[in-house]
């Protein structure tokens, strides 16, 4: 039985406590929230999934490498310094980090760095992301991420060739599309979530797959096309 430890009492870190309910392989542990004991959650954890604030990163990552526990992160909003706390974490223990733990996503970065790497540069790409009104980062960290993924297929230093549009309106989960564009034809790649509860599905997935793995960051494609 995998115990989980889930940092974060918000609505996600609420969500994979319910959604580990229905998973017969795993049992949750604990939720963290402000002012309650971290170190004594991750002691009876066997992973710890963090979904809190990106100003707990860095206490949840020194906590679950001080115990020697797996971690999968999920935090949004995460400047250099804490990405370089992750990485330095993912040396000792292993870390599932991502901006984004949608199964769908990870598909969908493969398949744009497969068809960038195929086309090459003569194709122009354009990134388009919707979401809800009250997201305040444009472009999304998503569309960030296939720009990023598309730019190293190309063999691009940066994501300057690559046109980022956003759209905030309604309470629209997260929609992103990714179109490659030449005089003569047109290639679309599109995800839709319906429902924030594929996050919840990424994560649990993440959670099950990272316990027992040698140290290292590791992405959900890892999670998905690893083994």
């Amino acid at each position: 039985m995998i115990r989980v430890a889930v940092a974060g009492a918000g609505r996600m870190g609420k969500a994979i406590a319910h959604g580990l309910d229905s998973q017969p392989d795993m049992v949750l542990a604990g939720i963290w929230g402000r002012g309650d004991d971290l170190d004594a959650l991750v002691t009876n954890a066997d992973v710890v999934v963090d979904f809190s604030l990106p100003e707990a990163t860095d206490l949840v990552v020194d906590t679950a490498v001080r115990h020697g526990k797996s971690l999968v992160c999920g935090v949004s909003g995460l400047d250099e310094a804490r990405l370089g706390k992750i990485e330095d974490g993912a040396k000792l223990v292993p870390v599932v980090y991502d901006r984004n733990m949608s199964l769908g996503i990870a598909v969908l970065d493969r398949l744009v760095s497969e068809a960038a790497a195929s086309l090459g540069k003569d194709f122009e790409i354009e990134i388009s992301e919707v979401h809800h009104v009250h997201k305040v980062d444009a472009p999304s960290g998503t569309a960030l991420k296939l720009g990023e993924a598309i730019a190293k297929a190309r063999g691009e230093e940066g994501t300057g060739s690559i046109r980022f549009e956003s759209e905030r309106r309604g309470e629209v989960p997260g929609d992103h599309e990714v179109v490659m564009r030449s005089p003569t034809e047109r290639l679309t790649f599109a995800h839709s979530v319906t429902t924030r509860q594929v996050f919840v599905d990424g994560a649990i997935r993440a959670a099950r797959w990272v316990v027992g793995r040698p140290a290292g960051l590791y992405r959900m494609a890892d999670v998905l096309f690893a083994d």
